[in-house]
């Protein structure tokens, strides 16, 4: 055994450090252990270490201090803390002063085993043993960065935490507004953590039927209930050894939420059908746009789940905090939609500049994107005008402190009238009763397509434009629908 396969254990308790051995030992480990602050670093400048696990409270000082220390003096060690149960604000702290994830008492051992393998894969990924790899790794983390454009105060800020809680493999939630960009910074969270070579999965929690949650989530056997014909894999296993996105978390019904909860202390879930458990290896990011926080005291959402989830919160800026961003995130959306559509990139003139500048965008970078791909195509030249634009009517804006849930909402694109009663009254669609959703729903869009053709003379440009969705799309749902 060398000694580059030698693990640090700082404690003060005796049985800790005991049990600690014990468990990194059969896992071929040899072990050193040191009770005070001032042994560990005698330790660390006699011999290098695969990672170092800390106690919080040590006679001598702190384990932060320790974790600063290394961080500073043996950057290619690793460490872990150990901290007090449900010592959340202690975790975190720990995770901001370098540590690249934390155990709390008593000590989990299968979450112990988890956090040793997960400290070999880290220091093997910072040693220079395979710098091809390593080059590898930096210019993936670059790329993940770049994507989240924008040179503004919170926009760096959000950059610079990303970069702090990538290293770690705590769980993160991630609150912001519709369209601020959520799942692009999970995914630059995966994309620059250790995880980055395992799977990135992503699911909406809100698109989900509750009677098929448990399958989703957790699969099923083959003949486990009527439409079972084959054994399929979960999404906590599928994203096993990586990282499991949960956006819109705040859509979960309560009975998943209970079982999600076991799903993420475990690491173990159950198949529907099957006999047994199986381990899973995740980290878990969620997102919502709503108040999380609320529905804890409102009673919709579990405090122990929230709490298990919120372990680090990340806020993703609204555009409206973003005013220094505005004209880059333009022109790059406007150079990219050029690029997929083959055309010369037009530029946004002096008054299309003034209007977005002056607009509030319930809808955020999203809102912002749908904005330009119409504006594209109501241009007549290169030059986007404030014409163009076609800003829906907005109230007064939401203020940058405005919580999760979105203030401002932008008012939906004016529908063509289909018909009108003697009344004055304007009706949509009769429903016959009885009649299926889908074939309601496409029954009302080839009415609106139709009557907003022969409203614009058959210019599906301006019908797209009218009906608030892009010629891409219109092109689509014409073909879709057999409209000639």
């Amino acid at each position: 055994m060398t000694a580059a396969q030698c693990a640090l254990v700082v404690d003060d308790e005796r049985d800790i450090r005991e049990l600690l051995v014990v468990t990194l030992t059969r896992m071929g480990l040899r072990v050193e252990t040191a009770a005070t602050v001032g042994a560990a670093k005698q330790q660390l400048a006699q011999q290098p270490f695969v990672f170092c696990l800390t106690d919080m409270r040590l006679p001598d000082g702190s384990g932060m201090e320790l974790l600063a220390h290394i961080s500073a003096h043996y950057p290619m060690t690793p460490a872990a803390m150990i901290t007090a149960f449900g010592n959340v604000e202690a975790a975190v702290e720990a995770l901001k002063a370098g540590a690249f994830d934390f155990v709390a008492k008593p000590v989990d051992l299968h979450a112990l085993r988890d956090l040793v393998r997960h400290a070999l894969k880290l220091r093997s990924e910072r040693g220079t043993m395979a710098p091809i790899a390593a080059t590898s790794n930096e210019q993936a983390a670059n790329t993940a960065i770049a994507k989240l454009e924008g040179d503004s105060a919170p926009m760096q800020a959000l950059r610079q935490t990303i970069a702090k809680v990538a290293r770690s493999q705590a769980p993160v939630y991630i609150w912001g507004e519709s369209g601020t960009g959520k799942e692009l910074t999970a995914r630059s969270i995966h994309d620059l953590s250790p995880r980055a070579s395992g799977p990135f999965v992503p699911v909406n929690c809100g698109a989900i039927p509750s009677e098929l949650m448990e399958s989703e989530f957790f699969g099923h056997k083959k003949g486990s209930f009527t439409g079972a014909h084959a054994d399929k894999v979960g999404l906590f296993q599928a994203a096993s050894g990586g990282t499991l996105f949960l956006d819109e978390v705040a859509e979960l019904p309560m009975p998943m939420q209970v079982k999600l909860l076991r799903a993420i202390q475990e690491k173990r879930v159950r198949p529907v059908g099957a006999a047994g458990e199986v381990d899973v290896d995740i980290r878990l990011l969620s997102a919502t746009h709503k108040n999380l926080a609320q529905l804890v005291d409102e009673g919709k959402f579990r405090h122990d789940l929230y709490y298990r989830i919120n372990v680090i919160e990340l806020r993703v800026p609204p555009l409206r905090d973003r005013g220094d961003d505005l004209t880059a995130l333009a022109d790059g959306i406007l150079a990219r939609l050029a690029r997929e559509q083959g055309i010369p990139a037009p530029r946004l003139g002096a008054s299309a500049q003034r209007a977005l500048g002056g607009y509030a965008f319930p809808g955020n970078v999203r809102e912002l994107e749908n904005i330009l791909e119409r504006a594209m195509t109501m241009a007549d030249g290169e030059v986007i005008e404030a014409g163009d634009l076609l800003l829906p009517q907005q109230g007064a804006a939401a203020p940058a402190s405005a919580p999760s849930e979105p203030t401002v909402k932008a008012p939906a694109p004016a529908a063509p009238a289909l018909a009108t009663n003697d009344g004055g009254v304007t009706e949509i669609l009769d429903v016959e009763p009885g009649q299926a959703l889908p074939d309601a729903i496409e029954q009302m869009e080839r009415a609106a397509i139709e009557q907003a053709l022969v409203a614009n003379r058959y210019n599906k440009t301006k019908t797209a434009a009218q009906l608030g969705i892009t010629f891409r799309a219109l092109r689509y749902k014409l073909k879709k629908l057999g409209i000639d």
